[in-house]
C-alpha cells in the first residue's frame, strides 16, 4: 500500500508541473502575467485537491495488483477478530 507521505510528494511534484504549465497558457491566453498566473494558481488549488482524493480512494483498491488480491478483506477480518488460513 502506498503511504500517504507518497502520495502527498507525488502529488505535489505533479501540481508543480501543471502550474508551470497553466501559467504559460494562461499568459499565453491572456497576455498578463497576474491574470495567468492567478488561473494557475486556481487550477492547481483545485487539481491538487481532486490528485490526492483519488490517489487515496485508488491506495484501497487491490484489483489490478499483482499478489494484493483480498488483501483489503483479509485485513478487514483480522480486524473483525477472526482469522484467515
Amino acid at each position: 500500500m502506498e503511504t500517504r507521505k507518497r502520495s502527498l510528494v507525488k502529488a505535489l511534484v505533479w501540481n508543480a508541473i501543471g502550474l508551470a504549465t497553466m501559467a504559460l497558457v494562461g499568459f499565453l491566453a491572456t497576455g498578463s502575467f497576474r491574470l495567468g498566473g492567478t488561473m494557475a494558481l486556481i487550477n492547481t488549488a483545485l487539481g491538487f485537491g481532486c490528485y490526492v482524493i483519488y490517489e487515496r480512494v485508488w491506495t484501497r483498491i487491490a484489483w489490478g495488483r499483482n499478489g494484493t488480491a483480498g488483501t483489503a478483506s483479509l485485513r478487514l477480518e483480522r480486524q473483525a477478530g477472526q482469522t484467515h488460513v
